[in-house]
Formats: C-alpha cells, structure tokens, sequence
C-alpha cells in the first residue's frame, strides 16, 4: 500500500515505521522544519538547543521503547532511568526502591519520608483496593472522587502532582478511569515500569529524527516545510496538494491507497472538512467526516508550559529532577537540571527546566511566579529567566466520560494522534500507541 501520513509527530513517525516493517509504502508530509510535533527541538534565545517542553517517559512506556530501539535509537544511552522519585526541597516524599513490581511501590510507601504511619497505611489500602478492583472504576468518577477519604498530605504531595503531571488536569476534575490505566501500567503491570525515562538529548534525537534516517535508509520520503493543502478523492485513491513547489508537480501525479492524519486535531479537522465538500466523495463518507470533525473540534484542550533559566545552584547529579510544593503563586510542579543530563554539553550547564502542567497564567506572571517559586522553595536567589514556552493546546481535557474522536473516518481515510480514542491521555506512549494502532487497522480493513 502507498500511504499517506501528514504529520511528523510521534504519532505519525510511528505509524510509518510500522508500515514499512509490514512491507508498505509510508510517505511523510511534515508542515514545520522540524520532526517531533510537540516534542521536538527548540533553540533558546543564547542559542542553546532544549525542548518545546520538559517531556519525561515512564518505563511502561513499552511501544515508545520498542520503536526506539527499532530505529537503532538506544534507549539505554539516550533516557536516564531512574526508580519513581517525586523528593521536595525538605527531603519530603516518596522513592521507590529499584525493585520487581509491585514490590518497589508497596515498600515505597511504607517508607516514605514525611508521611505518618496512618498516610502510608491509608495509601497503601487505597493502592490494594484499586488493583482488588481491576483499576477500574465508574466513567464519570473523577481523580478526586476515587480518592475520596485519603488524608490531606497525600493528596497535596502525591495524587494531585501526579495526576496533574499525567493528565495536565486537577484532580477535581481529571478522569478516575484514566489515572487507573496509568497507575496500573506504571506501578503493577512489570518491573520497571514506574520507572521514570529522562531524555538525555534533545526530543527530536530521542525518536522523530532517527525514525526518519530509519525511513529514508529503506527507501521512504520524510519531507518537511511541506503542508497539504487539501485532500481529493480519486475513486478508491487519494491526490494531496501541497504548499510546497518543490513536490507540487510530482504530489500531482502520486496516489496513495490511504491517508493518515497525524497532524494536530485542528489541521485534521480542517483537511477533513475540505475532504467532506468533495463532489466526487460518496456522501455517506462525507456525512461520516463531519461527524468525525465536530468531535474533534468539541474536545477541550489544556496548556503545559516550561520556564527555562539560569542559575549558579545544582541539583544532585544521582537525581536531576525535584519535586516542588503547589500553591497559588506557586504553579511549578518539578524542575530539571539540564546540566546533569546532558553533562557534556557546556551549553546546559546551570540550565533548568521548570515544569507548569495545566498552566492557566498568561506567561510574564507565570514566569515571575516560578522564578519566585525557585527562590522560596530552593533558594537559588540567582535565578534568571531564559525563555517561557507555552503550549496552550498541550493536550485534550482528559475529563470523566470525554469522548475522543475515532481512528477511522472512512474511504481510506484515517488519523492518529493521543487526542483519538483510547485508554492513555495525551503522552507520548499514547501518541505511539495509536500510530501503531492506526497503521495495522487501516492495513487489514484494505485486505478485508
């Protein structure tokens, strides 16, 4: 099969590596210069290259793993394993130790520093209960909802940071059911897998860039700096147009079997729509696409945002990364040290990451509060602003009973993305996963 994919994400990439291992013909569109969607390169101000964003993975992070490995970028060399670590300036908190699961969280707990005697045992009948449960609870639950009861530290110190970490939503109002999947993948389903995976080079190296090598060495085209215009029907074929004069004339006289969106949902909506008023589209399809655009378009999205600055301060190089207290003017949720990571680069040392999931401040006050932030709870008193990079549609409000377009739209159209349905929220392993998905379904439903 000839395929589409219009996007350059993890998702997309995904879908491509998939259906070149099962002998297809996967194309790349990518509209932006650079590979990795969300989680991609960005060069600061002084020239510094970091991230569009702080991104971490988690061991049960299996596909992302595996896909890495695929496309010969060694996980083992480019992500920092450390056991789940989630330590305050004061020494507060919980650490796994590096053992089988569920052992390193049941110990974990016991001995978390900090927590009472009656937390820890609170927290840990709360813990069996769920996984006496199958780590599932009723679709309109809440986080809050299925910790209901647990004493006040634990929700401040652990269920809210974690839940907002994963599904950049306040425990309030965040999916019970969701958090569930993400707790028991992360803490009961294997060894390893609550582990937390730090990138030790940049988001497009970790993934997107060596997929695309991996590609292009098999014969596949990765183009960049080129948008799809639109999307004709041609029968049971697809015609793109695209903005670039480069491939103009040669996209003219390609067809391509099937076509994947994995672009981000307001370009799929878009380019579906435009899909939709083509005469020549049977009409049942087009009824289909519309269904499938108003979906998209009615999903609530969240912003994430990273403050990177400068300071003379360090964390410990065992482990790069910190736990911060929430409050009102204090929107941080964890900072990292660059220079730890990524210690042979003169250009990241002092450098640090701030991290603000569900960021709801417009950027110069956020940024002064985190500076503050840094300066109360850490004491680093030095601490300058370097760059504030806002995400604002981040992800997809991962509420109780959001309903999250599908992967098939219909005559040989599709998408991905960690937006469509599935049982992850907007990560990257969710984003992997339903690339995967999306290259398989749309293979065997043209061999059926």
């Amino acid at each position: 099969m000839q395929v589409a994919i219009i996007g350059g994400g993890w998702a997309g990439m995904a879908a491509a590596v998939k259906l070149s291992l099962d002998g297809h013909q996967p194309t790349v569109f990518e509209a932006g210069r650079q590979l990795g969607g969300r989680a991609r390169n960005l060069e600061l101000p002084d020239g510094t290259i970091a991230d569009n964003g702080q991104h971490i993975l988690i061991g049960a992070y299996a596909e992302c793993l595996r896909l890495m490995r695929i496309v010969d970028a060694t996980p083992e060399q480019a992500l920092l394993r450390r056991p789940l670590a989630m330590r305050y300036a004061d020494g507060n908190g919980l650490s796994f130790p590096d053992l089988p699961a569920p052992l390193d969280a049941l110990i974990g707990i016991a001995t978390a520093n900090g927590w009472s005697l009656r937390e820890r045992a609170a927290l840990l009948g709360r813990a069996l209960r769920w996984r006496v449960q199958g780590f599932r609870c009723a679709e309109a639950a809440t986080v809050a909802d299925i910790c209901s009861g647990l004493p006040m530290r634990l929700l401040d110190e652990f269920i809210e940071p974690l839940c907002v970490s994963a599904l950049n939503l306040p425990a309030a109002q965040a999916s019970g059911s969701i958090f569930l999947r993400v707790l028991h993948d992360a803490l009961f389903a294997g060894t390893g897998g609550s582990h937390f995976l730090v990138p030790r080079c940049g988001l497009g190296a970790l993934f997107p860039i060596p997929a695309a090598q991996w590609l292009q060495g098999r014969g596949h085209a990765v183009h960049t700096a080129n948008r799809i215009q639109e999307l004709s029907p041609q029968g049971r074929q697809w015609l793109l147009r695209s903005s670039n004069p480069a491939i103009a004339a040669e996209l003219e006289q390609s067809r391509f079997d099937a076509v994947l969106l994995a672009c981000p949902p307001q370009e799929a909506v878009r380019l579906a729509l435009l899909a939709a008023e083509d005469q020549r589209l049977p009409a049942r399809d087009a009824v289909a696409y519309q269904h499938w655009a108003q979906t998209a378009q009615a999903l609530e999205h969240t912003a994430i945002a990273t403050v990177y600055a400068r300071t003379s301060h360090r964390l410990t190089a065992g482990l790069p990364w910190q736990a911060l207290q929430p409050g009102k003017q204090a929107p941080a949720q964890f900072v990292f040290d660059r220079g730890h990571l990524q210690p042979s680069d003169d250009t990241q040392q002092g450098l640090m990451a701030f991290v603000v999931s569900d960021c709801r401040t417009d950027r110069q006050a956020l940024e002064q509060q985190v500076l503050e932030q840094a300066r109360q709870q850490l004491g680093w008193q030095d601490i300058q602003a370097v760059l504030t990079v806002v995400e604002k549609r981040a992800t997809f409000a991962c509420r109780p009973g959001v309903k999250r377009p599908g992967l098939e739209l219909g005559h040989g159209l599709w998408a991905c993305g960690d937006y469509l349905n599935g049982p992850y929220p907007a990560t990257l392993e969710g984003a992997v996963r339903c690339g995967i998905t999306a290259a398989d379904e749309l293979v065997r439903m043209d061999q059926g």
